[in-house]
């Protein structure tokens, strides 16, 4: 059992040798802290798990069918302190677990700011088909499928969605996932704490282009972070409404792109055509005349 145990952690490791297993890879303040906290878990069940088996197979040993010092008893008393125990004992640690993840959990809520000792930033992101937006408030700048981020600066992403279905929002080496939704503004704050690029994706099937909605999240220094800004703004490239709307049309594997500058009013205009009657994924058509003669309507 032991050599066979050996051998898969030794094959594990060098599949896994050199690749970016985001869970075992943690490079932000949250997914740190998530880091953390699974290993609690795992340390408290193994504090089960370990007697368990190596009672379990203590157990097997001692009463096999061929030991010699085995009995058969036919008639044995009923011992009623057993099942209190076997309730009792797992009890006690699923009350420790919860004790310390709840209040872990509400201190790591997506919605909740980080605290700092520099401001944090805002970043608006629209989820579309199939690829991302950014908007830089603050800056004025815009970028699809590239996100840069200052280290060790908290950040607010302010998330929603336009023409797409429900999607998450996810850069696993920087914390969890949340949900981009029309008509919804959803918020995740990370702070990235080591300089590198990172793969940002949906984990939610979201039609054809799904496995090209990908994006790339660079942390970098403060100067970095504002170099990045300055060439961006030099690039003479305006995201304009009607671009916008070029935008949002469905494509695939979409290539990254910058923009100097976009209309002020984007993200709140995204958001307020859902909150219209008669608008969302579904949009009703005019009625013709021959269709109101008829009394049916054509949506699409």
């Amino acid at each position: 059992m032991v050599p066979l145990v050996a051998d898969f952690a030794l094959l594990l490791w060098l599949f896994l040798r050199g690749k970016n297993i985001a869970l075992f890879n943690p490079k932000g303040y949250i997914a740190q802290q998530q880091y953390t906290l699974m290993l609690w878990v795992v340390y408290v069940l193994l504090m089960i798990g370990i007697p368990s088996l190596v009672l379990f197979y203590y157990i097997a040993w001692k009463y096999r069918e061929t030991s010699p010092k085995a009995v058969v008893t036919l008639h044995h008393r009923r011992s009623k302190a057993l099942v209190p125990v076997m309730w009792i004992i797992p009890s006690i640690f699923g009350l420790i677990i919860a004790g310390y993840l709840i209040p872990a959990t509400h201190k790591l809520a997506p919605q909740k700011e980080i605290e700092a000792s520099v401001d944090s930033m805002r970043i608006q992101v629209i989820s579309l088909r199939w690829k991302w937006l950014f908007l830089y408030p603050e800056e004025g700048v815009a970028s699809v499928n590239f996100v840069q981020i200052p280290e060790n600066r908290p950040v607010t992403f302010e998330m929603t969605a336009d023409e797409a279905p429900m999607g998450s929002f996810w850069i696993p080496n920087l914390g969890g996932q949340l949900y981009t939704m029309t008509k919804h503004v959803n918020r995740l704050n990370l702070m990235a704490e080591t300089r590198g690029d990172y793969p940002g994706s949906t984990p939610e099937i979201t039609g054809p282009g799904f496995t090209g909605q990908k994006f790339t999240a660079r942390v970098s220094s403060q100067a970095e972070f504002d170099s990045w800004v300055s060439a961006t703004e030099s690039s003479g490239v305006v995201l304009s409404m009607d671009e916008y709307e070029g935008l949002v049309e469905p494509s695939q594997n979409n290539p990254k792109a910058f923009y100097a500058g976009y209309d002020e009013d984007l993200y709140a205009t995204v958001i307020a055509k859902y909150n219209q009657p008669g608008t969302g994924h579904i949009h009703t058509e005019a009625k013709t005349e021959e269709e109101s003669d008829e009394g049916h309507s054509h949506t699409h």
